[in-house]
């Protein structure tokens, strides 16, 4: 049966402030909801300067103590393969802007394996078990289970890259495993790991918060139908919201 495509829905905020408050608001309010059946909310982190605004603000939120923390999931769409509390890794970021500042169970946050001497390739294994031991999947890649996130966060590069799939390689057309490792990224550090577009499209609600006039081209690329940008493969299940400010909108059609 073919999947159902949801069609990109845009929400354009004045400037990268009010989109990061915005973007929290409704990072709070999408948890709350997940957990409303007593269930745990799955979500996956980005990293970048928007990002890091966005889990501040959700941290200074009075309402985010509308979250039981201890019941959400955090995973990561990607990261730099650094050596443990490097603070270019993304999990160092969201763990001194949101993780230590809420209530959060530590067995419940599952950061990509740092560099501690094996190689990016076992260090992807790993993570790829480690998703298919914790979360039920919605469908088995070659016998490894793909997990249904409830929100999965993105940024957007100037070249269109999302989580650390660039345009051009090979990482990006891989669809039989769910994390894989990336060598020479043109962006520093050049080794990474990264979710796969399956994977990516594993999420029942896909959000790529965007700010920047320097990713004004990508985004409207990448909005086109014809668009082959990394930034044009993922897609939410339920939605796919695009939450930009009005630099990064400002050369969409």
């Amino acid at each position: 049966m073919t999947e159902r495509v949801i069609d990109p829905e845009l929400l354009i905020h004045r400037d990268a402030t009010a989109l990061a408050h915005a973007v929290a608001a409704r990072f709070v309010t999408a948890l709350v909801d997940a957990q409303s059946n007593g269930g745990v909310a799955q979500v996956v982190l980005t990293g970048g300067r928007v990002a890091a605004a966005v889990y501040r603000a959700v941290a200074e939120s009075p309402v985010s103590a509308t979250i039981d923390w201890q019941r959400v999931e955090f995973w990561w769409g990607d990261e730099r393969f650094l050596p443990p509390g490097d603070p270019e890794r993304n999990e160092t970021q969201a763990r001194d802007a949101l993780l230590s500042q809420v209530d959060i169970d530590p067995a419940r946050v599952h950061p990509m394996p740092a560099d501690t001497g094996q190689t990016p390739e076992a260090a992807a294994e790993a993570y790829a078990t480690e998703l298919a031991a914790t979360i039920s999947a919605l469908s088995d890649v070659k016998g490894r289970a793909v997990p249904a996130f409830d929100v999965l966060m993105l940024g957007v590069g100037p070249d269109g890259h999302v989580a650390s799939l660039f345009p051009g390689y090979p990482q990006l057309e891989v669809t039989d495993v769910s994390v894989v490792a990336v060598h020479d990224s043109p962006k520093p550090p050049p080794t990474r790991i990264s979710l796969t577009v399956p994977a990516l499209n594993r999420s029942r609600e896909v959000w790529f918060v965007v700010s920047g006039e320097d990713k004004a081209a990508a985004v409207a690329e990448a909005l086109t139908e014809s668009s082959t940008l990394p930034a044009s493969a993922p897609k939410g299940r339920n939605r796919t919201l695009w939450l930009l400010d009005e630099p990064a909108a400002s050369q969409i059609q």
